[in-house]
């Protein structure tokens, strides 16, 4: 048996970001850049006010106070979206909106709740305006290229866009975006037990629980999904459903069960008939089951038919595979350190543990979601995080500081 380690590194070599391909802005949320955007603007394009106010000249404004107003003329009045405002006349002031460009002259815009303005309703600028508020050179203006500067690398090949970098390619005038492609990952169960959904159970059969819950996670993770069914616990029927897989064009084949070492565990057996396995155990809990290689060189996976050693080695090794083909950069899950609350138990395989973490003081706290068995799937829906308890170490006292990931659910 490899270790986690090794394991994870040996599949993740198999696994590149996919080739890219164009999107509209509004279809590309969550995606990652292919290509470097450079400014090919300035962000602000002109100098514009930041508040509702007046445009002002500082020094006819430097002595302004509530005690002793500074009064002037209103020369102008410049509403956001006009175009470029007439110089401002010495000894006057411009009524300006939030966004409005700012007139040449101008070199600091007071506040409309610094003056005697009475804004609490539309109405026209009026001719006089008292300031009781002194405005330094630069306040309250957004001066030209603030935020960006033609020729500036403002979101590098590999960012994820995230709603803030959509904002940024809109504002640069950008409508399509080059992104690396979401993979298409074919899943499909094993086992003669398993039956859909709706269908009627009889004695000794459950349902289909892995495709589901897989597929659930695929998509939290930006991967498309396949569904090639159930396979019965034969070579030929598992064979069928990897050959489907290929001429679908899937970047990833995920199966879920019959890769143990039981007398119907068929999976590694259709495998090698289309392929190759590199490694097939893992020492880990839970787990241990977990087989990869590749059919007609598509990369595959097969998880333990266990739900929760699936959802597990899907977090562990499934779920990097799928952001390095998105092209994404740091693909770790990141682990923090954590405060056990209880003793917890191992069997001297690296464990991920289910639990739950809380803030406690300056620090984390974790306790058990209770019964660890890898077929209790209600202990990982109470769970928002895996407590890894490293190989070898078989008890971890209460008190014991262990590392642990914060699954995607955290209440």
């Amino acid at each position: 048996m490899l270790s986690v380690n090794e394991a994870r590194a040996r599949l993740l070599e198999n696994f590149h970001p996919l080739d890219p391909e164009i999107l509209p802005i509004d279809q590309a949320a969550g995606r990652v850049l292919a290509v470097d955007i450079t400014a090919t603007q300035d962000l602000p394009p002109f100098a514009n006010s930041s508040m509702d106010g007046y445009a002002v000249r500082c020094r006819e404004v430097a002595t302004a106070s509530r005690e002793q107003p500074v009064s002037l003329r209103v020369s102008g009045d410049i509403p956001a979206g006009s175009g470029q405002p007439l110089p401002l006349v010495e000894g006057t002031v411009a009524r300006i909106m939030t966004g409005a460009p700012v007139p040449e002259g101008a070199e600091a815009v007071v506040p409309v709740e610094d003056t005697d303005d009475p804004r609490d309703q539309a109405h026209a600028a009026p001719e006089l305006i008292r300031l009781f508020k002194a405005a330094p050179p630069g306040a309250n203006i957004r001066p030209v290229g603030q935020d960006i500067r033609v020729g500036q690398l403002v979101l590098p090949a590999g960012t994820v866009l995230r709603p803030a970098a959509i904002g940024v390619l809109a504002a640069l005038g950008i409508p399509r975006v080059e992104v690396y492609r979401r993979p298409l990952i074919a899943i499909f169960s094993t086992g003669d037990e398993l039956r859909e959904l709706e269908a009627e159970l009889k004695p000794g059969q459950i349902r289909d629980t892995n495709s589901y819950a897989v597929a659930a996670a695929i998509e939290s993770y930006g991967g498309r999904v396949l569904r090639l069914g159930i396979a019965r616990d034969r070579v030929e029927h598992v064979q069928a459903k990897l050959q489907a897989a290929g001429a679908a064009g899937a970047d990833l084949i995920l199966s879920s069960a019959g890769v143990s070492v039981g007398a119907y565990d068929v999976v590694k057996a259709a495998v090698e008939a289309e392929g190759k396995l590199d490694f097939w155990r893992v020492r880990m809990r839970p787990g241990k089951p977990l087989a990869f290689g590749n059919v007609r060189g598509i990369p595959f996976v097969g998880l333990p038919g266990n739900p929760v050693s699936a959802l597990v080695c899907f977090e562990v090794f499934v779920r990097p595979a799928l952001l390095k083909m998105g092209g994404h950069r740091r693909w770790e899950k990141p682990a923090f350190p954590v405060t056990l609350l209880e003793p917890m138990h191992s069997d001297g395989r690296e464990s991920y543990l289910r639990v739950i973490i809380e803030r406690q003081g300056e620090g984390y706290v974790a306790r058990s979601t209770g019964d660890q068995g890898s077929g209790v799937l209600t202990s990982l829906v109470q769970a928002n995080g895996l407590l890894i308890i490293p190989e070898n170490v078989t008890e971890a006292p209460a008190g014991s500081v262990l590392s642990a990931w914060v699954l995607e659910a955290w209440d």
